[in-house]
């Protein structure tokens, strides 16, 4: 029998569990959840007779080593921060590992003794970092079977309530790890537009959007998204001059979220003071200049954003209840968890409410041996959530992490090491079984003139 150890039970885990329990029997597994609060990881297993829950604390050493030791494979659904500890023990205990986050330096680091081991270390296997990988390589690939020399490349991805959502003036729900949301551009972004290099920092990020027109969903509004010029490397886009990786999001977030980040609240570095007693009003002005100008903090703050006290912005931060005497969270230790926790309180779907998500790739290509044509492949998937519960977020994360640890368990996969989902033996297989479970890409085809092809996104991005 194989054990599988799955750690973290939240919001994007349902159909991944689910899958893995689906499958136990014919692969004679037994799958163990493992999450801080006992009654979600009892929820996810139900009554099913090859699972079991237990509450699991990341920061108990001991426990920690003794359940991953005991696992053939760890199903690694904690917060990015725990990443690194997970990896460690599952090298040490010779145990595969699969997970939904950003492979990061420290990842990297354990290659060498993950690959002297034998062991497996799968991240970015969900949905972004991770179908957006695959989908992207099987399109690369594509090109390049049929000749084709890629010159650009833009891939935006997003995971939304669906376009006829009104619940909130934000037209924003959580549906994945709120915290995510809150530091999402906390490194800034590199990318690469008409041969230059352009980098924006984090206070900059969410001024530097630009318009998107997304097939079947309208426009919408982009901003780059991490280090672009690191997959120009891994996806070996040699004579690409235009380099994009980009988070979508309906029009009006980013200049809202802007003024979030001017003020400070996205950090996980200063920590408040003790939150017994304090209130979210409380909180912002303690990020307010000593000399602010105004008795009124609603005004003090819209002087200091240099935003108007009875626009728009202004109303949306008020509704979001930034202003509010609401106190603080007793666990908030700094303003992003403070944030996050308002975030889950205020942005969520309602119960008739669905989400989506949204992966497209659009790729220019040039094709000497087809009397040198020019074309613009685009690339699109979308995907819609059953109810609150079986969200598109929690099915695109959760099934391509499931399937990739059943290939692993099932030695479909000979790779050890430090991976992501690029490598063929990873991509073909997982795509191939997401699409019979009606995850696929629609992809068109247009002819470009030469000079049209970055032409308008050097207008929002240069």
């Amino acid at each position: 029998m194989k054990r599988i150890l799955v750690l973290g039970a939240g919001q994007s885990t349902p159909q991944l569990i689910s899958y893995l329990l689906e499958h136990a029997e014919q692969h004679d597994w037994f799958i163990t959840v493992g999450d801080r609060g006992l009654k979600t990881a009892k929820k996810r297993i139900g009554d099913h007779v090859r699972g079991s829950a237990i509450s699991f604390n990341i920061n108990d050493s001991e426990m920690r080593e003794a359940q991953i030791s005991r696992a053939d494979i760890v199903v690694n659904m904690l917060p990015p921060v725990f990443q690194q500890e997970v990896a460690h023990d599952c090298v040490k205990g010779r145990t595969h590992m699969v997970s939904a986050s950003y492979e990061d330096l420290h990842l990297r680091n354990l290659n060498s003794d993950a690959n002297r081991h034998g062991v497996l270390l799968l991240n970015e296997c969900g949905l972004d970092p991770g179908i957006d990988h695959m989908s992207a390589m099987a399109l690369i690939n594509s090109v390049r079977s049929d000749g084709g020399v890629i010159t650009g490349f833009r891939s935006y991805g997003t995971g939304l309530p669906t376009p006829e959502f009104d619940g909130n003036p934000f037209r924003y729900a959580i549906t994945w790890n709120p915290r995510n949301v809150v530091m999402s551009g906390e490194k800034g972004a590199t990318y690469l537009i008409d041969g230059k290099v352009k980098m924006v920092p984090h206070h900059k990020l969410f001024h530097r959007t630009w318009a998107i027109d997304v097939p079947g969903i309208g426009n919408m509004e982009a901003y780059p998204n991490r280090d672009s010029m690191h997959y120009k490397r891994l996806y070996k886009l040699d004579h690409a001059t235009t380099m994009i990786r980009g988070t979508l999001r309906y029009p009006g977030w980013c200049e809202r979220w802007l003024q979030v980040v001017r003020l400070g609240i996205p950090n996980e570095t200063m920590r408040l003071p003790d939150t017994a007693g304090l209130t979210y009003r409380d909180m912002i002005e303690m990020f307010l200049p000593v000399h602010a100008g105004s008795d009124n903090l609603e005004q003090s703050i819209a002087t200091f954003l240099g935003i108007s006290r009875t626009g728009k912005i202004m109303e949306d931060l008020i509704w979001l209840g930034l202003f509010s005497d609401t106190p603080l969270p007793k666990h908030a230790r700094t303003a992003s968890e403070a944030m996050s926790a308002l975030l889950v309180s205020k942005l969520q779907l309602g119960e008739k409410d669905r989400d989506m998500v949204l992966l497209m790739h659009n790729i220019d290509a040039h094709f000497p041996q087809r009397n040198n044509v020019r074309e613009r492949i685009t690339s699109i998937m979308i995907q819609h959530g059953e109810s609150r519960e079986l969200t598109a977020m929690s099915r695109a994360v959760g099934l391509p992490v499931g399937i990739a640890t059943k290939l692993i368990l099932s030695g479909e996969i000979p790779l050890t090491g430090c991976q992501i989902p690029t490598h063929p033996a990873v991509h073909v297989k997982v795509l191939a079984e997401l699409e019979t479970l009606g995850m696929q890409f629609d992809e068109t085809r247009e002819v470009i003139a030469e000079e049209d092809g970055t032409k308008n996104l050097k207008k929002g991005l240069a």
